[in-house]
């Protein structure tokens, strides 16, 4: 049985299993008023305390932004971050895309500045090589921290592109509409929905923690990096290692904070020009 931390319930309604068929229709939801107050304020302090602390500055490219500041690798930074994953008005919406045995992909925060350009509209599994439309590989969260309005850079969506048989090309031009929502509401979608951040054209930051999760069989079947010594590993070829998932497939999947496994826990130098996100930047 999932921990779903009881004392997170919000008072209220809340249907997963409605969210879900919408999920499905639409290719996304939005869960309103999921998150209480002293939550969202303790998010939000504890971001600007690593902020501040870790001079965390915009990454400067396309697809991360020029006035966007992401942090990552949330659960490894505070005790609060471990209540976002096991939130019970908002896994189960999950569990109902995925399944139960679903695992946490991703989770950082992604606070929008004032002059933020669009992001590129995507998707979140089109680096994934599986014929579209297909079941969900991933599901992803955006947890509002501060209000989603048009104005300040909601996340634009495309609805039902989940349905296409293609994913987006990076760069273009499509229709979409903002998810609007109020402070402590949740956006849910499937991982091929199309989607992107919106621009601010406000005078304040637009705060949310993106909580994404991919299925359990998305991962190999026995567990290469716990299973084998550190020295161990450090005693492989570079393919070996690569093969064991100490590397990032399509500059991408399985980084830690933007690195490869290799060079967090091996102590590699990889030519860190491999991410995708800085590709052509």
């Amino acid at each position: 049985m999932t921990n779903r931390g009881a004392s997170d319930l919000v008072a209220g309604s809340f249907d997963a299993a409605a969210h879900v068929v919408e999920i499905a229709q639409q290719g996304f939801t939005v869960v309103r008023d999921a998150i209480a107050a002293d939550l969202l304020d303790a998010l939000d302090e504890d971001l600007r305390r690593i902020e501040h602390d870790e001079g965390v500055v915009p990454a400067g490219n396309t697809f991360e932004g020029a006035h966007t500041v992401r942090i990552y690798n949330l659960l490894a930074r505070g005790a609060v971050y471990g209540r976002i994953p096991v939130h019970p008005n908002v896994l189960p919406v999950v569990e109902g895309v995925l399944d139960t045995g679903c695992l946490v992909s991703s989770l950082s925060s992604i606070g929008i500045d004032p002059g933020e350009q669009a992001q590129p509209i995507h998707a979140d599994d089109q680096l994934i090589p599986l014929a579209k439309p297909h079941a969900p590989t991933v599901c992803n969260t955006m947890w509002a921290l501060t209000d989603f309005t048009a104005e300040n850079g909601a996340t634009r969506l495309v609805p039902r592109s989940h349905l296409l048989d293609h994913s987006p090309h990076y760069g273009g031009d499509y229709d979409t509409v903002p998810a609007e929502m109020a402070k402590g509401s949740v956006l849910v979608w499937h991982g091929s929905l199309w989607h992107g951040g919106g621009a601010n054209r406000s005078s304040a930051r637009r705060v949310g923690i993106a909580m994404n999760y991919c299925a359990g069989f998305v991962r190999q079947q026995e567990n290469q990096q716990l299973g084998i010594p550190l020295d161990v590993a450090r005693t492989f070829s570079p393919r070996l290692r690569e093969l064991c998932g100490f590397g990032i497939y399509s500059g991408l999947i399985g980084h830690i904070d933007k690195r490869p496994p290799s060079d967090v826990v091996l102590g590699e130098q990889t030519d860190r020009s491999a991410i995708v996100w800085d590709v052509g930047d």
